[in-house]
C-alpha cells in the first residue's frame, strides 16, 4: 500500500501528468461543442461526445508515458544527476511490487481522469442537444485505463518516451494508421485501439464489426502480452 501511496505521490508531482489532465478533459469537450450542432443538422448524432472521447484519450497516453518515463529522466545537477529508478528501487526492492503499485496507479489516475472528462463531455452534449448516454460511461472508462497501460507497457519496452508518445498521439489524433489498414485489410481492426473504440462507439466504418465485450476483450488480451513482455524487460534490464 505504501509503495502505491508513493507512486501516486509521484504522478502528482510531475507537471506533464497535469498537463495531461487538462488535455483529457477540455479536448473532448471543446470538440463535442463545436461537433455537436453539425452533426445533429446531419441527423448522426448516436455518437456525439463519444467519438471525441476517443481523441481526449491523448491524455491518458502522456500520463501512461511519462509514469514510465520519468523513472529513467535524469535528474538535475542539484539531485545529484542519478534517476528516479535507483531511489525507486532502493525504497523497494522488489521490482515486481514497484512495477504493480505504478500500474495501480496509473490505472487509479487514468479512471478518475476517464470519469471526469466523460461526465464533463456528455454534460456539454445534452446541454446541447438534449440527450446524452451515460450507460456507455463504463466503455469510454476502461477503453482510456487500457490505452494508458498499452503506453506504459510500451515505455517499458523502449525505456523512453518520446518514440511511444509520437507513435500513439499521432495515431489516436492526426493520422490513424489502424483505420487506414483496416482499409487493406480487415485483419486491422484486431489492432488494439480499433478493437476498444467499439466498446463505446456505435458507428464505425470498419469492415468487420467487433461487438463492444469481443472488441474489449481484445483490446485486454493486446495490453496483457504487451505488459508481460515490459515486466520481462523491467526484470532483466540494469537500473
Amino acid at each position: 500500500m505504501r509503495a502505491y501511496q508513493a507512486e501516486l505521490r509521484k504522478l502528482a508531482s510531475l507537471r506533464s501528468v497535469w498537463v495531461s489532465v487538462a488535455i483529457g478533459v477540455l479536448v473532448p469537450a471543446a470538440l463535442t461543442f463545436l461537433n455537436a450542432k453539425p452533426s445533429a443538422a446531419r441527423g448522426g448524432t448516436v455518437d456525439v461526445g463519444f467519438q471525441e472521447l476517443a481523441f481526449g484519450v491523448v491524455g491518458a497516453v502522456i500520463l501512461g508515458v511519462v509514469a514510465v518515463s520519468s523513472e529513467y529522466t535524469a535528474e538535475g545537477e542539484s539531485a545529484g544527476g542519478g534517476r528516479q529508478i535507483t531511489t525507486s528501487l532502493t525504497a523497494v526492492p522488489s521490482r515486481r511490487r514497484v512495477l504493480i503499485a505504478k500500474l495501480a496507479a496509473v490505472i487509479t489516475a487514468v479512471a478518475v481522469l476517464a470519469v471526469v472528462s466523460s461526465a464533463v463531455t456528455l454534460m456539454t452534449v445534452d446541454a446541447l442537444l438534449g440527450a446524452s448516454d451515460f450507460a456507455r460511461l463504463p466503455g469510454v472508462v476502461l477503453y482510456w485505463v487500457l490505452t494508458a497501460l498499452l503506453a506504459s507497457g510500451l515505455t517499458l519496452v523502449t525505456r523512453n518516451g518520446i518514440l511511444p508518445l509520437v507513435v500513439l498521439i499521432l495515431n489516436s489524433s492526426v493520422v490513424t494508421v489502424t483505420y487506414l489498414l483496416s482499409k487493406l485489410t480487415p485483419l486491422a481492426v484486431f489492432f488494439p485501439d480499433l478493437a476498444g473504440v467499439r466498446m463505446f462507439v456505435r458507428r464505425v466504418d470498419l469492415p468487420v464489426q467487433l461487438a463492444p465485450v469481443t472488441g474489449g476483450l481484445v483490446m485486454t488480451a493486446w495490453v496483457a502480452l504487451l505488459l508481460a513482455v515490459g515486466f520481462l524487460v523491467f526484470r532483466r534490464r540494469d537500473a
